[in-house]
């Protein structure tokens, strides 16, 4: 039994750092990768995916650039050089996360898949072979989620894609079927759209991303319809054919109807789960809920003290951002002694379709159901300037404010830049600047968040 101060299980955007702080800070620590370091996002998560996005959009921007006064005779889209600059880019984020923990003095990088035996003691199967066992007084579960792969007749017959696997295809589908119009299939639904594939997508829910305000959702949806996406909403695969002379047969269910199509690969977009299985975390004594996830508190901790949960593997909203800030909450707390906490902190995200959708806090829905007074301001992209200087002017700004006290409550930005503009509103979120403040605040002309000015004009003093 190999003995550690601290112990990390993942080494994703949490796990990777505070690692690294609990070995600078003198805690002896062992960190446990059963894959590539790095975890989702630098290996087949926002890395690779934004670098593929920003290809789409080059050719999105090539075949639409005589408006522009740019006339370009013809272009191709050459996948496997998409590929390869994306994995060029993967390869220098994930080597040098590597190279960071193994140059850290009194961090141990082992790579194997652990298991629980007890309530501090794991066993880990090493990747070069054999069997050790080590213990901690403190351990950080962050081991992620995976796809949920949805029981589908005739879906174990094919050769289904998921976020992982898509993004090693050299050749562009003919025909994309995207089983789920999530935040991600949303994203692989446009990017293969503009490398040429006909795409379509099936949401099970009433209409698309049900978190967010119906206006925002339908707006997204032209905008996919707008470049030739086909979009069905209360719809499944009930059946699925084998692959036949590169065909396969899909059998859709659209509303209670019956529809047959015929698409050349699947995509399952259908959610994630947590990854803890295998740790087999009943032998310690941890908590999860129904659902997998390990139950937490306010400081991340689990029901047994000294063992923690970050990022995916707990409830909550599964990004990056979080994952991080989760590592800055428990490294703060242990070792600078703070008495920090998850509640109430305001978390952003973004979807990057183009244009992105850019959100944090409350939606209008989410305010009427809190029985807020509120008000709305929004502000059609068509309208800001800078927009219609660089000729994108889908989506709009709009924001939740509470009208007592004209602090702001809630925005989505739907438009170019959503992602850098919303985040200007967080900080006035976080700082308790009102809207009318905002409203008659001097920005930098050109930009994006010059608008807000007009945004804000949209509500009366």
């Amino acid at each position: 039994m190999k003995t550690y101060d601290a112990i990390v299980i993942g080494s994703g955007q949490a796990g990777t750092p505070l690692a690294k702080r609990l070995a600078m800070a003198g805690k002896k620590t062992a960190i446990f990768e059963k894959g590539l370091v790095g975890g989702t996002c630098i290996n087949n998560g926002c890395t690779p995916t934004k670098a593929m996005i920003a290809s789409a959009k080059l050719a999105y921007n090539a075949a639409k650039c005589d408006d522009m006064g740019i006339h370009i005779k013809g272009f191709t889209v050459d996948l496997p050089l998409i590929k390869k600059r994306k994995d060029g880019i993967v390869k220098t984020f994930h080597n040098g996360a590597q190279k960071g923990l193994e140059g850290t003095k009194g961090l141990d990088l082992i790579f194997g898949e652990a298991v629980f035996t007890g309530a501090k003691t794991i066993s880990v199967k090493l990747t070069d072979g054999g069997t050790e066992e080590y213990t901690a007084d403190l351990i950080f579960i962050n081991t992620g989620a995976k796809t949920i792969i949805p029981n589908i007749l005739g879906l174990n017959n094919i050769d289904y894609l998921t976020s992982t696997s898509i993004l090693e295809l050299e050749t562009v589908p003919q025909h994309l079927l995207i089983i789920g119009a999530s935040y991600i299939g949303m994203e692989f639904g446009q990017m293969f759209r503009r490398f040429g594939s006909e795409v379509t997508m099936l949401e099970a829910s009433p209409r698309a991303l049900p978190k967010e305000d119906e206006d925002v959702s339908e707006e997204i949806v032209n905008i996919l319809q707008g470049e030739g996406i086909t979009f069905y909403a209360d719809a499944k695969a009930s059946l699925l054919g084998k692959k036949t002379n590169g065909e396969i047969e899909a059998e859709l269910l659209i509303a209670g109807k019956k529809k047959h199509i015929t698409c050349s690969h699947i995509l399952i977009a259908t959610g994630r789960k947590p990854q803890t299985e295998a740790l087999q975390l009943q032998k310690a004594g941890v908590t999860l809920d129904e659902k997998g996830y390990v139950k937490v508190n306010q400081k991340l901790e689990t029901n047994i003290k000294g063992i923690y949960a970050l990022g995916d593997v707990k409830p909550g909203p599964a990004f990056t951002h979080v994952a991080y800030n989760d590592y800055t909450i428990v490294h703060r707390n242990i070792v600078a002694g703070a008495n920090l906490s998850i509640k109430d902190r305001l978390i952003p995200y973004c979807m990057f379709t183009d244009p992105p959708l850019g959100r944090v806090g409350i939606t209008e829905a989410e305010a009427q159901k809190l029985n807020i007074n509120y008000k709305v301001a929004k502000l059609p992209m068509e309208h800001v300037a800078r927009a219609i200087e660089v000729g994108e002017t889908r989506g709009f700004m709009k924001a939740i404010v509470n009208a007592d006290t004209k602090k702001i409550l809630g925005v989505a930005i739907l438009g170019q830049e959503g992602g850098e503009i919303m985040s200007v509103m967080q900080m006035a979120m976080m700082g308790g600047i009102t809207y009318d403040e905002i409203r008659f605040m001097m920005f930098a002309h050109p930009i994006y968040s010059e608008s807000l000015n007009n945004l804000f004009m949209k509500l009366e003093s």
